[in-house]
């Protein structure tokens, strides 16, 4: 059996006691009682809202082989019989064990964080990675205390290319996330207004996000937006932190991954890229110009870890967005179709920019419209009102003439928006996604835009399951 785990490295790397009959090891490690695979560990983490321990029972019928539990928790679990390693804190003990898998591992490790861009990045990194070696990457977005070193758990020892995304919401976060994944090339995709509430200043943000220089490996590399106007914070942070090689990326001539012209189509992007003293024309299978800087960091990683250029390059041409972060779907309605735009997983200022750039590009047929569907970017703290009216400038600029949207913040938006736009706000989710159902039209172009808390993905949903989905044909959007 090839085990990603022997219970005896285990148990070494955790200092755990063993209890029960073990089995001689597991070929996963799941935290979810819910999704746990037959043969996995189930680590019975706290978290803030559940405890792990509380689904051990459930965990077990599931198919799990063997329970990590904390040793205070033990005479809760009762009379369970089941093969347990018991530890003195679970969280503590997967960290251990992330660290153990770090040191045992040969890859090339590329760590990403970012204001904007770290989950399209990492996922880039590994549709470009796969074809030249073994690739293990963090799933969705487990960047944080808990999700970091889970991925670094469960990473097998025969692992090539490793790609962890690390992000923060205060200072102190990253840095002992990138303590643990120790990476040979750390990314910075751009620094924006995200979580502007915890921090005084973009130059704030910067500084947290420049912890992941810390973790670099002696030799290693650094990966910064050149575009930034915190370039050269962050570049004096990775020289503080000892980070031999830095290096550029975005439009700036300086970038040593250059930008040089960018034509933006409604399904793909095309770009010309100055990469290493050559001009390089490159296609990427997703729109958008921020997709196309994002693009030019994966290539400066994947090459510096030691990847064959024109394959990376090859790559991208068979890239494709993620759920809620692009990806289109064509859906049948009234003998026509509308194209809808699934951009909900997360905003801020720059990402709602962002997507407003996609719907701009999009181009409805005849009697269509371009409606962005909007709702609250979370975390503005005290900006929260100048941010969200600020995104009627790029609105009107993108000659859009139809905004519905959901929350409270998203009213200071309505508010600022001219006469000439037609606007739709509902104070509750529900209620715009009642409204939505029956207000869009055959030739619509829809793009779905909010903060995960917001609930505006169940938009992108209910859109979904009011009308079947079809194939576009070529040359449509």
């Amino acid at each position: 059996m090839n085990w990603l785990w022997t219970c005896s490295d285990l148990l070494a790397a955790m200092n755990g006691r063993p209890v029960g009959n073990l089995p001689e090891g597991i070929i996963g490690i799941s935290i979810d009682s819910r999704t746990i695979a037959k043969g996995e560990a189930f680590f019975a983490i706290r978290g803030d809202r559940v405890d792990g321990h509380d689904y051990a029972g459930i965990a077990l019928a599931n198919g799990a082989s063997l329970l990590v539990v904390s040793e205070g928790k033990l005479p809760a679990l009762g009379r369970l019989i089941a093969p347990m390693i018991v530890v003195d804190d679970v969280l503590e003990a997967m960290i251990r064990l992330g660290c153990a898998a770090r040191d045992r591992s040969a890859a090339k490790v590329i760590a990403v964080t970012g204001s904007v861009g770290k989950t399209t990045t990492k996922e880039m990194l590994r549709h470009v990675l796969s074809p030249l070696g073994r690739v293990h990457a963090s799933i969705a977005s487990f960047n944080n205390h808990w999700g970091v070193p889970l991925t670094l758990a469960r990473m097998p020892e025969t692992t090539e290319f490793g790609i962890f995304e690390i992000g923060m919401n205060h200072h102190g976060e990253i840095r002992p996330l990138t303590a643990m994944v120790r990476p040979h090339v750390a990314v910075v995709t751009s620094i924006a207004a995200a979580h502007l509430g915890n921090f005084a200043s973009l130059d704030e943000i910067a500084t947290a996000k420049a912890e992941i220089f810390e973790g670099v490996v002696k030799g290693g590399h650094a990966v910064i937006n050149r575009d930034s106007p915190q370039f050269e914070l962050l570049e004096r942070a990775a020289v503080a932190a000892g980070v031999s090689h830095i290096h550029s990326f975005g439009a700036n001539p300086k970038s040593e991954y250059r930008l040089i012209e960018f034509a933006g189509g409604a399904e793909s992007s095309g770009l010309w890229a100055g990469i290493g003293g050559r001009t390089r024309e490159v296609t990427i299978g997703a729109p958008g110009r921020h997709i196309a800087e994002n693009a030019l960091a994966v290539v400066a990683a994947a090459q510096l870890a030691g990847a064959d250029l024109d394959r990376v390059l090859a790559s991208l041409a068979t890239m494709q967005p993620e759920k809620g972060r692009g990806l289109r779907h064509r859906l049948k309605i009234g003998g026509g179709h509308l194209t809808l735009i699934d951009e909900s997983y997360n905003a801020n200022p720059a990402s709602m920019r962002a997507a407003i750039s996609l719907l701009r590009a999009a181009e409805p047929p005849a009697g269509g419209r371009r409606i962005a569907i909007l709702g609250d970017m979370l975390e503005m703290g005290e900006h929260a009102a100048a941010v969200h009216a600020a995104l009627a400038e790029p609105i009107v600029e993108a000659g859009i003439t139809d905004v519905w949207l959901a929350g409270p913040d998203i009213a200071h938006l309505r508010d600022a928006l001219p006469g000439e736009v037609s606007v739709v706000h509902r104070e509750a989710v529900g209620d715009l996604t009642s409204y939505a159902l029956g207000a869009v039209a055959a030739g619509d172009v829809v793009m779905v835009k909010s903060s995960k808390g917001t609930g505006c993905a169940k938009i992108v949903q209910a859109l979904l399951d009011a009308y079947p989905e079809e194939m576009a044909e070529a040359g449509e959007v």
